[in-house]
């Protein structure tokens, strides 16, 4: 599970253009922006993600909450970073919740979490580069993609025990 935060500003990345042929990219000056949680289920590659308007403990365990209700069932391991929103009403839920384990990444790791990974890809997809005039629709586009994306990751294969 990660948070990201999405900006009208478009981020600009290396695109392909004929030679000669520069691309103009249109950079509102607005600076709009909206946050996203995201989890990600290793072994299907479904992705859980939804908007909110801040990060922080509440918001995070709000979140924490509609992952219980979509797997009320299965033993959920919650892979985590050291952002400070994951303590506070977070630790109070993990503490309350049976089959809810956590493991935390080690200090300053982005690239273990494969929720980052998630997060590039709907970036590179949708909003690198963008031409929206819309904040919302670029919100919308961007949910959509997380939503409706089956994504692959090799972190089981690398990362999990191996079995006998």
């Amino acid at each position: 599970m990660d948070e990201m935060r999405l900006y009208f500003k478009a981020t600009r990345t290396h695109v392909w253009a004929p030679v000669g042929q520069t691309p103009i990219i249109k950079v509102h000056p607005q600076r709009d922006s909206c946050s996203f949680y995201g989890a990600l289920d290793l072994q299907t590659g479904r992705e859980i993600a939804s908007r909110a308007p801040v990060q922080n403990s509440e918001v995070t365990a709000n979140f924490l909450m509609q992952l219980l209700m979509l797997y009320p069932d299965r033993p959920i391991l919650l892979l985590l970073d050291r952002a400070s929103w994951h303590y506070g009403d977070v630790r109070e839920l993990i503490e309350t919740t049976n089959h809810l384990e956590v493991m935390y990444f080690p200090t300053a790791c982005p690239d273990l979490n494969p929720q980052e990974h998630i997060w590039a890809q709907a970036r590179d997809a949708i909003s690198h580069n963008h031409t929206y005039t819309d904040f919302d629709t670029l919100l919308d586009d961007f949910e959509t993609f997380l939503n409706e994306t089956p994504f692959q990751t090799n972190f089981m294969q690398k990362y999990a025990p191996c079995s006998p």
